[in-house]
């Protein structure tokens, strides 16, 4: 996953959360992702590569301060709850 692929990503689609236990884990993490991607007409990588660029980045899955945040939030939560629709 390219530096600028992987940081537009963090930029458009999490914030931090200081009042956040254990901010997103695995499963929202990659499926936020992939809303992101798919919104924004790029190939995903798979979850080993992405959760692989976290961990530079100081962020580990179930022990961070992220949230969702922009239309990927939106496009994650409608596809992983659509009876809320």
């Amino acid at each position: 996953m390219s530096t600028t692929h992987f940081d537009d990503f963090l930029k458009d689609a999490v914030s931090a959360d200081p009042g956040s236990d254990a901010g997103l884990n695995c499963e929202e993490l990659f499926g936020l992702y992939t809303s992101w991607c798919l919104l924004n007409s790029c190939p995903a990588e798979s979850a080993d590569a992405l959760f692989e660029a976290l961990g530079p980045r100081g962020i580990v899955p179930g022990k961070n301060t992220l949230a969702m945040t922009g239309p990927a939030a939106a496009d994650y939560i409608l596809a992983s709850a659509p009876a809320i629709v």
